[in-house]
């Protein structure tokens, strides 16, 4: 059943005066603890924002850099990111894919192998939809918002694409297991998870890194994008020397370990899909930053993540690019200095570095000043939107930001998207955003259009002019903004005028 406009309006007024009506704190307004929840989320909500307000800042803050086990999503979201969920652990997934490809292969018949090589494509094509849908559901509900911005941000960092080789089997995984466990944690650990992900190891060519056989991919951008950063004081010759340490780790082909000589028989470590084949290490000793790597297997890698992690480098390369991501701007140097020290006195606590960046007076006065890029951009105008009514098909969502340029998976190079604004704010951007923020705000868009064949199509309409609208957005609105609101035509138009807004899209 379509909603009315003015049964729109009755709710949203309603909805308004409670979440004005005495839950909010001494401290900040409405419209500053709006701005605060837009920058750490992917976008305020009705539910959200009422929740900071009768929680306080700080409590707010507190439980939502709290490490632990991610928050249970929503009834309606958990029972579709569970049926989603694959069975088995991914060496079984990947071993009963491979074996369905080996079989396909095998079909003497023209014609009917073709077929079942289709339906091994299909296959992994759908593994790969699953997991792109499940992701995009965590992040438009899950509760613990600023873990599910974070898992985002060191995704992007540590880049892989669903476009080389088998990654397509890998990426979900690769987020579930590697990144989103150690959003908030240590820097240092989330650095290792990745670097035993065979969606690294593979995206990066170090699978094939082995003595006599170097090969210098992941270990340059391993400095060049994930810790020290270009600048960060290393040569060639560490590049050169970091793979030589990085030799024999790579994936696990076969259930039963290597075979290698005997002396060399503690020195394998396998652990899932990961493997350290020492037959295939560098045992030689290497001098790395400056620092002597004695040759003795596996334990070269850690020693490697150690002095790589606590780099001053390392420190000041990865305060930036949060602030950068979390300010969406450039942060002053000083503010760098500041989050640096913090990330070397905490060992690379993540929460800590940004709990002393929620609280930095640059962060405050940056607020509701920076660009969305697409995916905050079309994350926040669903969430805005529909609230905690749970969408059912997130095609839309990912064709939108794929359109954008910004497709979920979809970075083909090691060094993500990019996070200033200048990469997403040029006419041809804004020329397509308008046209999404047409489709979100005219009706559902096929979002509560279940993806099945036979999927019916739940009625829906954007509620934008809601409690949040009224209680604290509308204020942040300038004159030509609410001037263009007023001379909108139907609910439609105001929705696009709405998204289309500049304040909306900062």
């Amino acid at each position: 059943m379509a909603v009315s406009r003015w049964g729109s309006v009755c709710r949203a007024v309603a909805l308004g005066s409670l979440l004005l009506s005495g839950a909010a704190p001494v401290g900040a307004s409405p419209a500053a603890d709006l701005r605060l929840l837009d920058a750490l989320t992917w976008g305020a909500t009705p539910t959200s924002f009422a929740a900071l307000r009768a929680q306080g800042r700080e409590a707010w803050l507190a439980a939502q850099l709290r490490q632990g086990a991610p928050a249970p999503l929503p009834p309606a979201a958990e029972a579709q990111v569970e049926a989603m969920r694959p069975q088995g652990d991914l060496s079984e997934r990947i071993a009963a894919l491979d074996a369905q490809a080996r079989a396909a292969n095998a079909v003497p018949d023209l014609d009917a192998r073709r077929a079942a090589l289709a339906a091994h494509q299909e296959a992994v094509s759908e593994v790969y939809r699953r997991s792109v849908a499940a992701t995009l559901l965590r992040a438009l509900y899950a509760p613990d918002q600023v873990r599910e911005r974070m898992t985002w941000f060191w995704f992007n960092r540590f880049n892989v694409h669903q476009g080389k080789a088998n990654l397509r089997l890998l990426v979900g995984d690769y987020v579930d297991t590697a990144i989103r466990p150690h959003a908030l944690g240590r820097f240092r650990d989330l650095l290792a998870a990745t670097l035993e992900h065979p969606a690294m190891l593979r995206y990066l060519d170090n699978a094939e890194n082995a003595a006599n056989r170097i090969n210098e991919n992941y270990a340059r951008e391993l400095m060049e994008l994930h810790t020290l950063g270009v600048g960060g004081g290393y040569a060639q010759r560490d590049v050169e020397e970091l793979a030589r340490i990085l030799t024999g780790a790579g994936i696990a082909t076969r259930p039963e370990p290597p075979a290698v000589k005997p002396v060399l028989a503690g020195d394998v470590v396998h652990k899932g899909l990961f493997l350290f084949n020492p037959a295939r290490h560098d045992y030689g000793d290497k001098v790395f930053l400056g620092q002597v790597v004695r040759g003795r297997g596996f334990a070269e890698i850690g020693q490697a993540l150690d002095i790589l992690s606590r780099h001053p480098a390392t420190a000041r390369n990865v305060s930036r690019g949060i602030a950068i991501y979390l300010m969406g701007r450039p942060p002053p140097d000083a503010l760098v200095e500041r989050l640096a020290a913090v990330f070397a006195r905490t060992d690379g606590a993540i929460a800590a570095i940004l709990d002393a960046l929620v609280h930095d007076p640059d962060f405050t006065a940056a607020l509701g000043t920076g660009f969305k890029d697409p995916m905050r951009y079309v994350l926040s105008a669903v969430r805005l939107a529909y609230d905690d009514r749970v969408i059912l098909n997130t095609g839309p969502v990912q064709n939108w930001l794929n359109r954008l340029g910004e497709g979920l998976f979809n970075r083909s190079t090691p060094d993500g998207y990019p996070l200033d604004a200048a990469a997403w704010n040029g006419p041809g951007q804004l020329t397509a955003r308008f046209e999404v923020a047409r489709q979100i705000g005219a009706g559902p868009a096929g979002l509560f259009k279940a993806p099945t064949p036979d999927g019916g199509e739940e009625p829906a309409f954007p509620l934008l002019q809601n409690g949040l609208y009224f209680g604290a957005l509308a204020e942040t609105l300038a004159g030509p903004t609410r001037a263009a609101l007023a001379r909108a035509v139907s609910p439609q138009d105001w929705n696009t005028l709405f998204l289309s807004s500049p304040e909306f899209m900062q």
